[in-house]
């Protein structure tokens, strides 16, 4: 897998998963540091024109550094469960396709700390390029599960007491109406089309966010967004009292 800019390069070489790198010969501090880490593990270091660059990164804002990475480890739905770090908060993607929703959904998830995505291995975005360079390197750190069939995940979620809050604009129940401090899988379609009706079915809870401007819709990343972090509001709020 091949990925670039400086963020999503830093933070692979952190996760120790570059092989390669290509740097500009015209580099500024940011990418010395880069070089300087990826000699320091022993990483076979190039130096490569602009037009090498833009050809490795396929016309991507590459910022001058392009890598090379090992593909990540493959983690199930119950390894997710298992390994969450306390009460498991999960994100599920229904068909989001757009490689930069993708990257910024698990940018998300990595600041929320969040245990984990599922998502479908098929219409689903790469995981290099763009995704990568949205996420800001958290596609290095996100445990990411890929199932074959999003509705069956759900049902291994709910047998494992994980319940399923699918976000929807025609809910009637706001979002932070729910109890959030519960084990929870936040679910999100792909903007446009929402939720498939099998998966929509599947979920325990329908949720809404409340708009009261001009605008009707919010961007996938972002409402998956809000929802992780009111959740993080409620474990905190809970946690105080």
């Amino acid at each position: 897998m091949r990925i670039y800019g400086i963020n999503p390069v830093n933070e692979a070489l952190r996760a120790r998963r570059v092989t390669a790198l290509r740097v500009s010969p015209r580099g500024d501090d940011r990418l010395a540091a880069i070089v300087r880490a990826a000699e320091q593990q022993g990483i076979p270091v190039r130096r490569a024109n602009a037009h090498e660059l833009d050809r490795f990164a396929r016309g991507g804002a590459h910022q001058g550094v392009v890598a090379d990475v090992h593909d990540a480890v493959c983690y199930n739905v119950e390894d997710l469960i298992a390994q969450a770090a306390g009460v498991p908060l999960i994100v599920v993607l229904d068909q989001v396709e757009d490689p930069h929703n993708v990257g910024a959904i698990l940018r998300t998830v990595d600041a929320a700390g969040a245990d984990g995505l599922v998502r479908q291995s098929r219409h689903a975005a790469r995981l290099d390029g763009a995704a990568a360079k949205a996420s800001a390197g958290a596609v290095s750190h996100v445990k990411i599960a890929e199932v074959v069939n999003i509705a069956r995940a759900l049902e291994i979620l709910k047998e494992a007491g994980v319940w399923t809050v699918g976000l929807a604009g025609d809910a009637p129940q706001p979002y932070d109406a729910l109890d959030l401090t519960v084990p929870v899988a936040i679910v999100a379609g792909a903007e446009g089309v929402g939720l498939r009706r099998l998966v929509r079915e599947r979920c325990d809870w329908l949720a809404s966010i409340p708009m009261h401007g001009h605008v009707q819709s919010l961007n996938v990343s972002v409402a998956t967004g809000i929802a992780l972090f009111e959740a993080l509001r409620q474990r905190r709020s809970k946690r105080v009292q």
